[in-house]
């Protein structure tokens, strides 16, 4: 694993210390390398008690049959070719570089340009639920933005099925503070966030053309923080498409999640502990007679389905594996 000591890496850990079929042979780190892992996270302890995390060098991992990235956004761009040159089997980044199609997007969203443009074409969308078709055998695996999960899994069917406008859809949700990442800052620090709920990246977030491109829609997004640790719900709305009701999108939305073991489509909104710690999303949808809305609630952790239990789950995929092998379908209770 490359980027072992963030947020998402120790997630990843967590979930891999339940997974036989994978065995962690490397653990590699920028800032935090020649530290122990129990150090930074003791809670892993118990699977990794004398782990040292080792200095970012992504040639020393050929042979690999998979290598999860988990590095901020314009690092792995230079990271997954030189894991590709050195021969690994499977490439599963876990941040934004390799998940729009689009090169110029880059530059608008994220402010750089692309180094390596070649590959956004061949990476499959590490979504297994709308794009499972594209990642057995893959080579390079984009898994998508947490914010993306939510909103995708809730809408993309109700679109694909014409039951909603694409023109407009609005999406309002909040994340928890652990989104942010391991590092310190101003905004998320707890005296900021206790207490509060505020909206950020308005009209700017860079997870919004990632969310148009998956859903197939235009999207008017805003997120918010709110005072938890892990969790998304997202709350979206759209007009409906001819008459509809309620039960219509609800057996719109089972029908598209038949047989899928992550995804839960309910009767009520669901709330973020639903999903605590588990790779699973949860879903529920409103038609509202007096306006013409549809409604629909996304909820997921976005540590879990939102991040590294995705990437696994996608992984699982393209390596021909089970693909519910170390994922935990059980929440967190209380």
């Amino acid at each position: 694993m490359v980027g072992a000591s963030g947020y998402l890496g120790a997630e990843l850990l967590r979930l891999l210390a339940g997974h036989a079929g994978i065995e962690v042979a490397a653990l590699q780190a920028d800032s935090s390398s020649g530290r122990l892992l129990a150090e930074l996270y003791p809670g892993l302890s118990g699977a990794y008690a004398k782990r040292v995390l080792d200095p970012l060098e992504p040639s020393r991992l050929g042979g690999l049959d998979v290598v999860f990235v988990a590095v901020p956004a314009g690092h792995s761009q230079e990271i997954v070719p030189a894991l590709r040159d050195a021969g690994v089997g499977c490439v599963v980044d876990l941040g934004p570089d390799f998940r729009l199609r689009d090169p110029a997007a880059y530059e608008a969203w994220y402010g750089f340009a692309h180094r390596a443009p070649a590959l956004l074409a061949e990476a499959a969308f590490g979504l297994p639920e709308l794009y499972r078709a594209s990642l057995p055998g893959a080579r390079l695996v984009a898994a998508p933005g947490c914010y993306v999960t939510a909103a995708a899994l809730g809408l993309a069917p109700l679109v694909a099925g014409g039951h909603i406008d694409p023109a407009a859809i609005v999406v309002d949700a909040a994340s928890g503070t652990s989104g942010a990442g391991r590092a310190p800052g101003a905004a998320t620090h707890h005296a900021t966030v206790n207490e509060s709920f505020s909206a950020y990246k308005v009209l700017a977030h860079r997870h919004t053309p990632e969310m148009e491109q998956v859903i197939g829609a235009t999207v008017v997004f805003t997120p918010h923080l709110a005072p938890m640790t892990r969790g998304i719900l997202a709350t979206c709305y759209a007009r409906s498409v001819g008459p509809t009701s309620t039960a219509a999108l609800t057996a719109a939305l089972r029908d598209a999640y038949a047989g899928e073991p992550f995804v839960e489509v309910v009767d009520d909104p669901p709330a973020t502990r639903d999903v605590y710690g588990a790779n699973v999303a949860r879903i529920a949808a409103r038609f509202d007679q007096r306006t013409g809305y549809v409604l629909v609630f996304s909820a997921i952790d976005n540590l879990t389905k939102g991040g590294a239990g995705q990437a696994l789950q996608a992984a699982n995929v393209a390596l021909g594996l089970e693909e519910g092998a170390g994922l935990p379908h059980v929440a967190l209770v209380p």
